[in-house]
């Protein structure tokens, strides 16, 4: 488990799922991040990869980008509930 720092301070990354995307010849990958505050507060963050270099938003996800991401999340429980995705 990674450690990362927010806005609101120290977190650690307990869950994370990619969905690989791409725009013409672009290739890209979309990071949605489960992360926990030392006084257990949830955090989401959304971010994207090029180059296997991580960068923030803004990230938009296509209508078929989100069915993606919905298969992924299958792989995480948590993740899942935090989002509010209750049907797959």
């Amino acid at each position: 488990m990674a450690t990362v720092t927010t806005p609101w301070g120290k977190a650690t990354s307990v869950e994370e799922v990619t969905v690989p995307q791409r725009a013409g010849e672009r290739r890209f990958t979309t990071r949605v991040e489960l992360l926990v505050t030392a006084t257990g507060e949830r955090l989401v963050r959304f971010s994207y990869a090029t180059d296997a270099r991580s960068r923030r938003g803004p990230v938009t996800l296509r209508e078929r980008d989100l069915a993606k991401l919905a298969a992924v999340l299958e792989r995480s429980p948590e993740l899942r509930q935090v989002l509010g995705v209750t049907r797959m």
